[in-house]
């Protein structure tokens, strides 16, 4: 088993109300010579939290930091033009994350939360 000190929160860098999935960001990482998804997390527009990688498994989503942490990936984060950086979680995805992140910390007390960048 991993030993899990940190919890990364990233978004997808997508446009703001553009819904993609686990399987849409998978596509995209093994496009960038990744072996599957690097997140082991993926939280929809609607609050579904969909599995990536297995959190037995190091993730693909920060250097430096992936052998002992777990990656979680919200859609979103730019704006309508795709390009301007914008905080675009919906309540679904905050109730959702929020969650998730109590669920993780019950299961890896030492772990901090970081945002990525």
């Amino acid at each position: 088993m991993r030993k899990i000190n940190e919890i990364i929160i990233h978004c997808s860098a997508t446009a703001e109300g553009k819904d993609f999935n686990a399987s849409d960001i998978d596509r995209w990482h093994k496009q960038r010579g990744f072996k599957c998804i690097g997140y082991h997390y993926v939280i929809k527009l609607d609050g579904t939290v969909e599995k990536g990688r297995g959190v037995e498994e190091i993730g693909a989503h920060c250097t430096n930091h992936n052998r002992n942490s777990i990656g979680i990936c919200y859609v979103g984060g730019l704006a309508k033009d795709g390009k301007t950086p914008k905080d675009t979680r919906t309540e679904e995805q905050k109730d959702a994350m929020l969650k998730l992140l109590i669920e993780l910390i019950i299961k890896y007390p030492n772990a901090t939360i970081h945002g990525h960048r």
